[in-house]
C-alpha cells in the first residue's frame, strides 16, 4: 500500500482535516454541511468547475434566458429531516395533475384534485374495473410508504423488522417478494392502467418488469415511498436550487469547498491510521491533505479505482457487474406547449407526468428491443413541463412570450447501444424518441420549439455515455448503481453490508475500511436527489 505524503498542502488548504469529501453532488454538500455545523473541520473536492453534480440547473440553450433542470428534475425523496436540520430556504410546489397518458382516441388522466374526473377517465378508457383497483393499490401502497419512509434516516433496521413495520404480507409480497410484472398483472386489467403504474420501477432501471434480481421492484419502492405519500414535486427555482441551499448551508457552517479538485487517489488509513487524499486543482498543482475520514460521494466504481492507485483493497461495497445506464435525458424549450392529437388540454396534459408510448406491452417489447442491442423501435418516455409549475426559471422576456419547458425521459436506453457510435447513435435515438411523441400530438414537436439567437433549435439530448462524460456517472447510471432495498439485508446483492455481516443497525455506508464512507447514490438508501446517503454518512462518522 503506498502512503502518500501530505507536503503537497499549500496556502489556503490545511495539511489535515476531520472529513474530506471527495464528489460535490447534492449528497456530498448534504454530508459537508451536517459535519461542518457539527463542529469538523470539512474540505469538499470537486473535479467540476461547480458543485451539484446531476442536481443542477443550467442556462443550456446560448443566449435563451432558461435555466433547465439538466439531468435531475423532481424532488420526491428530500426527507423534512434534512430540509429542517439543515434549515435549507427550498420551496417545492405540488402538482395538480399526476399523469397523463394519451390512448387512442381518449387517455388516462388522474387528477390529484379530482378523484371523480380521474374516475370519468379510467371510464373513458374502458378500464373502469381498475378504478376501484387503482384506489385500493394506491392505498395499501400509501400505507406502505408512510412506515417505511421514517426508517431512512435512522439506523438501518433488518428485513425482518421492516416487514413488522409494514404489517401487510399481501402488499409486502406484491411490492418486494414477486416481480413486479407479476403484480401489475394480477391488479389490473388494463394494458394501459398497468404501465402506467409500471414505469414507476424503470425510472433509471433497465430491467424485465418479471425479472427474479427485481431490481424493478427496488426501483418500484423507492418511487413510491418519497416523504411517505410518493408524491413527486417541483423545486421552485429548478434543481440548481437543491444543490444551492446545501451549498450555502455547507459553506454557512464553515466547509471549505474546492471546484476544479480532480482526486486522484485515496489511502485509506486504518484504525490508528489516518487517510489521506491527493488531488490536483484547476492550474494542474498537485496536493495531499489528511483525512480523519473520507467521504466518497462518488460512485462505489468510482471510489474503488481511487483505492487501487495507491494499493488499497476495494471498499467492498462495489458489484461484480458494471453500472449500466438506460436512459435518454431531452431539455426542450417550446414557443407554446404542443396540441394534442386526442383534444385534451395540454395544460392539464403536460402538467404532471404525460407518458408516451408506455403501455406495459410497448414497455416490455422496448426492453426486448434494447437487451437485443437494438434502439427500441416506439421508445417509451415520459415528459412534464416543470414552467407550468414554476416559471420563475424563464426570464422576464420568456415568460412574457408564453413559452413552456418540457423535460423528457426516455426509458430502455442502456449505455451499450452508445458506446460504439456515441454521436450516431444519440441523433437515432433522438429522432425514434421525437416519432414516439409526434405520434400523440396533433403538431411536430419541432413546429413548436424555441429558437435561439443563432436560429438553433431549444433542444438537448443526453444519453448514458454523455452522462458519464459530464458528470461521472458510473455507466451514465443515475443511481451510481442499481438501488438496493432500504433496510439491511445481506442477501439481496446489491450493498447491503460489508464482507457477508449484517449491516443491522449501521447507516448502510460503511466500507470495509474503517476510515471511508460511502456518502453517494450508490449507498444502501441512495438514489434519487434526497440527501439521505449524505446524511447517513454524517451520523456514522458522527456517531463514532
Amino acid at each position: 500500500m503506498t502512503r502518500m505524503s501530505a507536503s503537497h498542502a499549500t496556502a489556503g488548504y490545511a495539511a489535515r482535516y476531520d472529513a474530506v469529501v471527495v464528489g460535490g453532488g447534492h449528497n456530498g454538500l448534504t454530508a459537508a454541511a451536517y459535519l461542518a455545523r457539527a463542529g469538523r473541520s470539512v474540505l469538499l473536492l470537486e473535479r467540476l468547475d461547480h458543485v451539484g453534480g446531476a442536481t443542477v440547473s443550467a442556462q443550456v440553450f446560448g443566449g435563451v434566458d432558461a435555466r433547465i433542470s439538466r439531468y435531475s428534475y423532481l424532488v420526491s425523496l428530500l426527507p423534512r429531516h434534512v430540509v429542517d436540520e439543515l434549515g435549507l430556504r427550498l420551496a417545492l410546489r405540488r402538482r395538480r395533475f399526476s399523469s397523463y397518458t394519451p390512448a387512442g382516441t381518449g387517455g388516462l388522466l388522474i387528477d390529484t384534485g379530482s378523484d371523480s374526473a380521474t374516475r370519468a377517465s379510467f371510464e373513458a378508457l374502458g378500464a373502469g374495473p381498475d378504478h376501484a383497483a387503482w384506489q385500493d393499490f394506491s392505498a395499501r401502497v400509501g400505507r406502505l410508504a408512510r412506515r417505511l419512509f421514517p426508517t431512512v434516516t435512522a439506523p438501518l433496521v433488518s428485513r425482518e423488522e421492516a416487514r413488522s413495520l409494514v404489517d401487510d404480507d399481501e402488499t409486502w409480497r406484491a411490492v418486494v417478494e414477486q416481480p413486479l410484472g407479476e403484480t401489475l398483472r394480477a391488479t389490473f386489467a388494463s394494458d394501459v392502467v398497468r404501465g402506467v403504474a409500471a414505469t414507476d420501477g424503470l425510472i433509471g432501471t433497465f430491467a424485465d418488469l418479471d425479472g427474479t434480481s427485481l431490481a424493478q421492484n427496488r426501483c418500484f419502492l423507492y418511487h413510491v415511498i418519497g416523504g411517505g405519500t410518493g408524491d413527486w414535486d417541483v423545486p421552485v427555482g429548478g434543481m440548481g436550487a437543491v444543490s444551492g441551499a446545501l451549498r450555502d448551508a455547507a459553506l454557512a457552517a464553515g466547509a471549505t469547498l474546492v471546484t476544479g479538485a480532480d482526486v486522484t487517489a485515496v489511502e485509506p488509513g486504518s484504525v490508528r491510521a489516518e487517510a489521506e487524499v491527493a488531488w490536483t486543482d484547476a492550474d494542474g498543482a498537485a496536493h495531499a491533505v489528511q483525512a480523519g475520514t473520507v467521504l466518497s460521494g462518488a460512485a462505489p466504481t468510482a471510489l474503488d479505482g481511487l483505492l487501487a492507485a495507491t494499493g488499497a483493497a476495494p471498499s467492498g461495497r462495489g458489484t461484480a457487474e458494471a453500472p449500466e445506464g438506460a436512459q435518454l435525458k431531452v431539455n426542450m424549450l417550446l414557443r407554446r406547449l404542443p396540441r394534442l392529437r386526442d383534444g385534451v388540454d395540454p395544460v392539464a396534459a403536460f402538467s404532471g407526468t404525460f407518458h408516451v408510448n408506455e403501455s406495459y406491452g410497448q414497455l416490455q417489447a422496448a426492453y426486448r428491443q434494447a437487451e437485443a442491442g437494438a434502439i427500441p423501435a416506439v421508445p417509451p418516455c415520459e415528459i412534464y413541463c416543470h414552467s407550468l409549475t414554476d416559471d420563475s426559471i424563464l426570464g422576464p422576456d420568456l415568460r412574457a412570450a408564453g413559452a413552456q419547458t418540457l423535460t423528457l425521459f426516455g426509458l430502455h436506453m442502456p449505455a451499450r447501444l452508445f458506446r460504439d457510435d456515441p454521436d450516431g447513435a444519440r441523433q437515432a435515438a433522438l429522432a425514434a424518441t421525437l416519432r414516439s411523441l409526434d405520434s400523440v400530438l396533433a403538431e411536430p414537436v419541432e413546429e413548436v420549439l424555441w429558437r435561439a439567437p443563432d436560429g438553433t433549435p431549444c433542444l438537448e439530448a443526453r444519453t448514458p455515455v454523455d452522462l458519464e462524460e459530464s458528470v461521472g456517472l458510473p455507466g451514465g447510471h443515475i443511481f451510481h448503481r442499481d438501488l438496493s432495498w432500504p433496510w439491511a439485508d445481506p442477501g439481496d446483492g446489491a450493498g447491503g453490508s460489508t464482507n457477508g455481516l449484517d449491516a443491522t443497525g449501521t447507516w448502510g455506508v460503511e466500507t470495509v475500511h474503517p476510515r471511508v464512507l460511502l456518502a453517494g447514490a450508490g449507498a444502501r438508501r441512495g438514489g434519487g436527489v434526497s440527501g439521505i446517503p449524505g446524511r447517513s454518512a454524517a451520523m456514522s462518522l458522527l456517531a463514532r
